[in-house]
């Protein structure tokens, strides 16, 4: 492998732009390399023309320097704006904000920008977004996305990266998914394999792919049991109406020994019904969550739910947009999951307390 050092140059003072702030030639001087090497590096483009050590000692100076890429002068020579847009359908809870810290993440890495757009309706319409701002981006990666929004978005020709959604919608030129269907396996499979048989599922009253998949593999795993038996109530994703959807299920005859979740915002209102009741959890009646927010840990008992790597499905679907923009092939991302244990669950009661309203 050739050298990349340029002799001479290491220990002559920084130029810097006329603001001060430091250029890629700063970064090679302080690197002892040429500007191209500095390009090849920062611009992701090294392997396999630049040595590893060379890489990290240029990546090092840019740091130490606190060099940023000029993206709107690259920009100019790519043809590209070099950014991307992420819809979610808003920022009131730490997933979506996961979501945008792993896709920010990984387009910094390769010199690109992400604009966040908060869907103002949730996951109903939104205002399309993108009539005004196609010239100024490359892709999109949406989540739980408008249907208006989204034609609106097929005809004006941008790629689009779609996170959990129905693979085999013809709409995304890829999709990231979790492998939500494994995930409700494991709830169910955790609380029959506890003795429970009295189920209660507290669905999200949402119309989406992902929550159908949920309520159909929990279907599907009661119906394999001999003598289960499930009841399901619906709510909006809120703790004030996952009281209302849990207190029917729970005043039900029989009564259900587990409720299951959707999500971790339905299962703290879930909890609150219980305690409203008079039923403790885990002894009366045991409850599980879906994505593992970081409300998960501020209930007591701490909720039994399902681990959603939301950092990793953000970087993932940059990951996609990139290959995508690049001509490679993107398909379909199946991301693991994982239950994860907590206080909230244990063996159904031996005998039925009275619950109180």
């Amino acid at each position: 492998m050739a050298s990349t050092r340029r002799p001479g140059t290491a220990g002559r003072p920084p130029t810097g732009t006329s603001d001060g702030r430091p250029t890629s030639r700063d970064v090679a001087r302080r690197a002892d390399v040429s500007q191209a090497t500095v390009s090849l590096v920062l611009g992701g483009k090294w392997q396999g023309r630049v040595s590893p050590r060379t890489a990290e000692t240029v990546r090092a100076a840019a740091q130490a320097l606190g060099y940023r890429p000029n993206l709107s002068a690259r920009s100019l020579r790519l043809g590209r704006a070099r950014t991307a847009l992420l819809v979610v359908p808003a920022l009131t809870g730490d997933y979506f904000a996961r979501v945008h810290a792993g896709a920010a993440r990984t387009a910094a890495e390769h010199d690109f920008g992400v604009v966040l757009y908060p869907s103002p309706e949730g996951t109903g319409p939104a205002v399309d977004p993108f009539g005004s701002a196609r010239a100024a981006l490359d892709g999109v990666i949406a989540s739980s996305m408008a249907p208006d929004a989204l034609a609106a978005l097929h005809e004006g020709g941008l790629p689009l990266v779609m996170l959990d959604t129905d693979p085999e919608g013809d709409r995304a030129a890829a999709t990231v998914n979790f492998d939500v269907a494994d995930g409700m396996r494991q709830v169910a499979g955790h609380l029959l394999g506890l003795g429970h048989r009295r189920l209660a599922h507290l669905a999200a009253a949402v119309d989406s792919w992902t929550f159908g998949v949920r309520a159909r593999t929990l279907a599907q795993a009661v119906a394999r049991t001999p003598g289960a038996e499930l009841l399901t109530e619906a709510g909006d994703l809120t703790i004030e109406d996952a009281l209302s959807a849990a207190t029917r299920a729970l005043t039900a005859v029989p009564r259900p020994t587990a409720v299951i979740c959707d999500d971790d915002v339905l299962a703290a209102g879930a909890c609150k019904a219980a305690r409203r009741l008079g039923l403790r959890v885990p002894e009366d009646v045991s409850v599980t969550g879906f994505d593992d927010l970081s409300l998960a840990t501020a209930l007591e008992p701490e909720l039994t739910t399902v681990r959603l790597p939301a950092e990793e499905v953000g970087a993932a679907g940059m990951r996609a947009l990139l290959d995508v923009l690049a001509g490679r092939e993107a398909g379909t991302a199946v991301l693991p999951v994982q239950l994860v244990r907590r206080g909230s669950t244990a063996e159904p009661p031996t005998g039925v307390r009275p619950c109180h309203r």
